[in-house]
């Protein structure tokens, strides 16, 4: 294990250090000590690693992640996991705003609340969700699957395109052209898998599926291929 203390070394030592790690490195489980907030920690990473922040983070933490596993020990601040390309990332306390924003693959698992905007524009990311999430979610989101064990806020899934949402309390409304979908039971197994990969106690049946009505598509989705 490799400690690193954020508030002796810095910031700019820590990303570089983390950044220079390599597919065949033998320095795989690294734990940063007074994070205090520090913004984008463990950004750009490109290497199977673990990383584990001991406290809290700011803005950005774990933008850009591939194939590293970031684990907050703590809340996040707005943009955790934003444009995630693989790995997984996960927040055990609450995250702020736009989590996993355009994220084209991973898991971001959020095991508190989540703010607004959770999974805006996500391009294939998986994010799951122990607790609510805010108004905005998952707006204009293009692929993936969304998992809320809680309820979900305002305009939910608004102007959304082909992603999944999966919530399991309330929507206290529905976005543009999101509505209610038949939950089938290929979509019952799916869920069942992300439940298990998020350590979610709660059962598939107990959730409603939510996805695109394709009115405001300029193309017919049968010719997609």
């Amino acid at each position: 294990m490799h400690i690193i203390d954020l508030e002796a070394q810095g910031l700019r030592a820590l990303n570089a250090t983390l950044q220079a790690q390599k597919n065949d490195t033998n320095q795989t489980v690294w734990e940063v000590l007074n994070p205090k907030g520090s913004h984008a920690i463990a950004v750009g990473l490109d290497a199977p690693i673990e990383v584990n922040v001991r406290g809290s983070t700011g803005y950005y933490c774990a933008g850009m992640n591939k194939q590293a596993r970031v684990h907050v020990h703590g809340s996040a601040g707005p943009g955790t996991a934003e444009n995630m390309m693989s790995g997984t990332v996960i927040v055990e306390g609450d995250a702020s705003q736009y989590a996993g924003a355009t994220g084209n693959g991973g898991t971001l698992i959020i095991k508190g609340n989540a703010s607004s905007r959770c999974g805006i524009s996500m391009k294939g990311i998986d994010i799951i969700v122990h607790g609510n999430i805010g108004h905005m979610s998952a707006f204009m989101a293009q692929s993936g699957n969304l998992v809320v064990c809680g309820d979900a806020g305002d305009a939910l899934g608004d102007s959304i395109y082909e992603a999944r949402l999966f919530v399991r309390g309330s929507v206290k409304s529905l976005g543009a052209d999101c509505i209610e979908k038949e939950m089938r039971p290929e979509h019952l197994d799916l869920l069942t898998a992300l439940l298990a990969r998020g350590g979610c106690a709660a059962k598939a049946a107990e959730f409603r599926r939510y996805g695109s009505a394709r009115k405001l598509y300029n193309f017919n989705i049968d010719n997609a291929y």
